[in-house]
């Protein structure tokens, strides 16, 4: 069964209990999570006139196609509120597909792997607390590895309450 990894975000509202409502709606559909990291906060990346997002990887093993996972995940997003703008905007979650377990898709919707997970900080340091050694089907390197040679230069701290 393939491992699903996916990044969760938050920057408005009670972040923690937007990250945590949304896990617990994903273990609903999928199962209990394998795998889940520490919250992390960084500045907002792209739009950077925002609050800090929270960001916290989630691993899932899931046997439903990856097109039915964009939906439910969509799905919850929408349950939770998240309300599309502007591209990079504010938003109470984010729920953003990462892996599916080695598959490499392009469609009109959705990309797997995620195409700029190898240069976002906020994502590589939280996926590489869960899966250090997982090999990026097209770059072929870890995600220790690629965590180190990340461009990023944005802070991402572990967050404590």
């Amino acid at each position: 069964m393939p491992k699903l990894y996916v990044l969760l975000g938050s920057n408005l509202g009670d972040r923690v209990f937007y990250l945590t409502e949304a896990t617990t709606r994903l273990a609903a559909v999928f199962g209990k999570t394998a795998l889940k990291s520490k919250f992390y906060e960084t500045a907002a990346w792209g739009l950077t006139n925002q609050p800090s997002f929270l960001n916290q990887v989630l691993v899932f093993d899931t046997s439903l196609s990856p097109k039915v996972v964009l939906a439910l995940t969509q799905q919850i997003e929408q349950e939770l509120g998240r309300i599309r703008k502007e591209r990079w905007g504010a938003r109470v979650i984010d729920i953003d597909l990462l892996f599916y377990g080695q598959e490499i898709l392009e469609t009109p919707h959705l990309h797997l792997p995620h195409p700029q997970l190898h240069l976002r900080r906020f994502t590589l340091t939280p996926l590489a607390e869960v899966a250090p050694e997982f090999i990026h089907p097209v770059l072929q390197k870890t995600i220790a590895e690629l965590l180190a040679e990340c461009p990023d230069e944005l802070e991402v701290k572990e967050f404590s309450e």
